[in-house]
């Protein structure tokens, strides 16, 4: 019978699926089940209920999977952001493995395709060298279990106590999953370092001292909208950028004397604006409190500058493992022409360049390509040249720009979430380039984009998983595709 729902039953948790949900069987009715573990029994409210599949919730952990553990984390299960931190690594790194090779034998169509042991990080924690917090007026408030609600405030965990209300309300933290107009008011986060969290706290009082209100929306008005903090771990430079709805100086002055007074490690200060409604932690315009409003990062041999706006690999270790694998999948001679496509800043560019004889980024972003050449020039790279303009434009044959430059021998793709627009995937088949080496930070995509590419003569020769965020379920991979 499929349960409806509402309904409550006890179930046996059979293996994981895709964003960190599990899979159960009721009579071989498909269950996707939130919060679980591969192993456990446990009860579950059906939450969801259509003719192929439902969705549940965890009500209650009747046995647990020999693949829990303790999370470190007080918000665990509330804000989202570490969805397995209660999965012990070495079986989250299973499941990762087991995501990308699903994709691609499902997705793609691939039948066992060579794919090599995930690469997993030796850091699990403060792994971290950007986050970014979100201000709102309204706090998100955790379930407590019914034993917690028995205990006296004070001894509550923290995580599920109610925060002090400052007049305006400001509540500082992370969304929790699907729910934009609150935050959970956190004091704790373990993907950044604990000078992360006492510049967040400070942050937080500071900003309910001011008398200052959180921006919103609604009224198209208000103060405070991001705090972002960025931290290298190679250079020990740390850059703290409040993002508000306006400019004042006065504020912006007061913030920064008390911050550097709480975290003398802090190196530069910026403050971005952004008056537009779209709420994201970009602006128009950066003002420099301290500093000079960039931090520099070392990827293997070369240093990168990274300003308030800029991408960077949020996980420094791991991105220079996962260059590396590009690297070496794309087998360069001194003599190769590469192009970089989707270059961003120029850090895979540059990362291959010293093994190649020609790489061309080509990027669709104006100030990625600029930081991309002001990267280039601080490590003396002159073999890399970066490319404005939409790949759908500059990849095709007839255009001016291919049949002006060299035909690649190597092609490196790092697309955003999404993957390729259709039209790049084509015109990329049609260039017939010897190897291309395709990075991903989702394998439904890369396998759907590499099947497209394989019926039009590529084959794959192998794959390799690279973890990047321990504790969440994205996984990064690295596919070798060869021509003919």
């Amino acid at each position: 019978m499929i349960p409806k729902r509402g309904d409550e039953v006890t179930v046996e948790i059979s293996s994981a699926a895709f964003e960190g949900k599990s899979v159960a069987r009721v009579e071989g009715f498909v269950l996707f089940v939130d919060g679980a573990v591969p192993g456990d029994v446990v009860r579950v409210r059906v939450v969801k209920s259509k003719k192929q599949y439902g969705e549940a919730r965890v009500l209650e952990i009747e046995q647990p999977s020999p693949l829990r553990t303790t999370p470190r984390c007080p918000h665990v299960g509330t804000c989202g952001g570490c969805k397995w931190q209660h999965v012990s690594y070495p079986a989250q790194l299973q499941f990762k493995q087991q995501q990308v090779l699903e994709a691609f034998e499902h997705i793609g169509g691939f039948t066992s395709p060579e794919i090599l042991s995930i690469i997993g990080a030796d850091e699990i924690f403060f792994y971290r060298n950007k986050m970014e917090f979100s201000f709102a007026n309204q706090q998100w408030l955790e379930q407590l279990p019914i034993a917690d609600l028995q205990l006296p405030i004070e001894d509550r965990p923290i995580g599920n106590q109610k925060s002090e209300i400052a007049n305006p309300p400001v509540f500082l933290g992370l969304h929790v999953p699907q729910r934009y107009d609150k935050v959970l008011d956190i004091r704790e986060c373990h993907l950044q370092s604990d000078l992360s969290n006492t510049i967040l706290t400070y942050t937080r009082e500071f900003a309910r001292r001011s008398g200052l209100a959180v921006y919103s929306t609604e009224s198209d008005s208000g103060y405070f909208r991001f705090l972002v903090i960025r931290q290298s771990t190679r250079t020990n430079e740390l850059m703290v950028n409040l993002v508000t709805f306006e400019s004042r100086p006065d504020v912006m002055k007061q913030w920064t004397e008390g911050l550097l007074e709480t975290a003398p490690g802090v190196t530069t200060v910026v403050n971005t604006i952004n008056n537009r409604k779209a709420q994201i932690a970009f602006g128009d315009r950066e003002q420099v409190y301290h500093g000079d409003g960039v931090i520099h990062e070392r990827l293997g041999n070369h240093t990168f500058t990274i300003s308030a706006g800029s991408f960077f690999q949020t996980n420094t270790a791991q991105a220079e493992r996962l260059y590396t694998v590009a690297k070496d999948f794309a087998g360069l001679h001194k003599t190769d022409t590469v192009y970089d496509l989707y270059s961003g800043t120029g850090s895979i560019a540059l990362f291959v360049s010293d093994g190649a004889g020609n790489v061309v980024g080509i990027e669709s972003v104006e100030s990625a390509v600029r930081d991309a050449e002001r990267n280039a020039k601080l490590n003396g790279v002159t073999n890399c040249s970066f490319v404005l303009g939409d790949l759908k434009d500059r990849l095709t044959k007839d255009s001016e720009w291919m049949q002006s430059h060299a035909k690649p021998d190597v092609l490196i793709i790092d697309p955003p979430r999404s993957g390729m627009h259709p039209r790049v995937v084509e015109e990329i088949a049609a260039m017939a380039v010897a190897r291309v080496v395709y990075v991903s930070c989702d394998p439904a995509t890369q396998a759907r984009d590499v099947k497209t590419l394989c019926e039009r003569g590529y084959r794959i020769v192998k794959l390799q998983p690279v973890d990047m965020f321990p504790h969440t379920y994205h996984i990064e991979n690295v596919a070798l595709l060869e021509c003919g």
